[in-house]
């Protein structure tokens, strides 16, 4: 039987660390494993099964190979990331001396802006779904709420009735790492919601059955709405008003973000709001709105 090397003892016990300290998603520890294991695989094949044995000439052996099989620098930049935490976590529990990781330069992304509706388009995308039919007043209502507070789908799919502050206007949804942040909502947004909860009341009074919980957001069978059944419904309003790509429901989240710069609001504030960890996350959306200004410029200057 094949016994664990010390590598891959000290992968297993950090993400047991990333799962019960620091509450990853199962989805980015299966990533981390990934690139730990790849990583642990190429070090035994040059015969290191120690991490103390890794220096940066290694390291860049490693990275050097995934170039020439072709990786894109998105996932090398992933790798790198997951290697620095990792050497991090062995360095703070005094197995390394030091971080060999920090010392490898992160490959410099092709910056994608991110997709986003204009507000015209917003608009009538908001006006698409039939408000006569209970399955249009919840389609109407997810619009509503992912547009008025720019969370992500799984802050959506987990929305319970208590987490709507009808009075005050607010919301509490549960982000990445468990997270809670506390935001506002629209009116417009809480009154699609309300019309949708009524509505679905009236129809399970009838029909006797009744989701088991409290989630906003049902399916046909009365159970809480899974993500890709909410992709499907973003993907086909969005298809309806716009040429988009990608028509998923972060295109709403980057919308939200975008219109609120484009009206002057402060970055920080939207970071807040978007639940990002890290000012540099929220940056991105400053390049769509410096598109504009420069468009703006092209357009209204006499010497431009």
């Amino acid at each position: 039987m094949h016994s664990l090397s010390s590598f891959d003892k000290l992968i297993r016990s950090f993400l047991e660390y990333l799962e019960t300290e620091r509450n990853y998603s199962s989805h980015t520890i299966e990533s981390y494993r990934n690139d730990l294991v790849a990583f642990s695989q190429f070090a035994a094949g040059e015969e290191i099964d120690d991490p103390r044995g890794i220096d940066k000439n290694v390291l860049r052996m490693f990275f050097a190979g995934l170039f020439e099989k072709g990786y894109s620098k998105k996932s090398i930049a992933r790798k790198i990331a997951s290697l620095r935490s990792f050497f991090k976590f062995l360095n703070r529990k005094q197995i390394v001396d030091s971080n060999p990781v920090l010392n490898i330069a992160t490959p410099k992304l092709d910056q994608r802006l991110p997709g986003f509706l204009d507000e015209p388009a917003m608009q009538k995308l908001l006006d698409l779904p039939d408000r006569s039919t209970v399955d249009g007043l919840r389609d109407a209502a997810i619009l509503e709420v992912f547009y008025s507070t720019g969370i992500r789908l799984s802050e959506l799919v987990n929305l319970d009735t208590g987490d709507i502050d009808h009075l005050g206007r607010l919301i509490k949804v549960t982000g990445k790492g468990r997270k809670q942040r506390i935001i506002p909502i629209g009116g417009k947004a809480i009154r699609a919601v309300d019309e949708y909860l009524k509505a679905r009341e009236h129809v399970e009074d009838r029909s006797g059955e009744r989701e088991d919980g409290q989630a906003i957001f049902l399916s046909a069978g009365h159970k809480r709405i899974y993500p890709q059944m909410v992709g499907n419904i973003v993907k086909k309003y969005i298809g309806k008003v716009s040429e988009l790509e990608k028509k998923s429901p972060h295109v709403l989240r980057h919308t939200f973000a975008t219109h609120l710069l484009n009206r002057g609001a402060d970055l920080k504030a939207v970071k807040d709001l978007l639940g990002h960890e890290s000012l540099s996350t929220t940056q991105i959306y400053t390049h769509v709105t410096t598109e504009r200004i420069k468009k703006v410029y092209h357009q209204s200057h006499p010497k431009a």
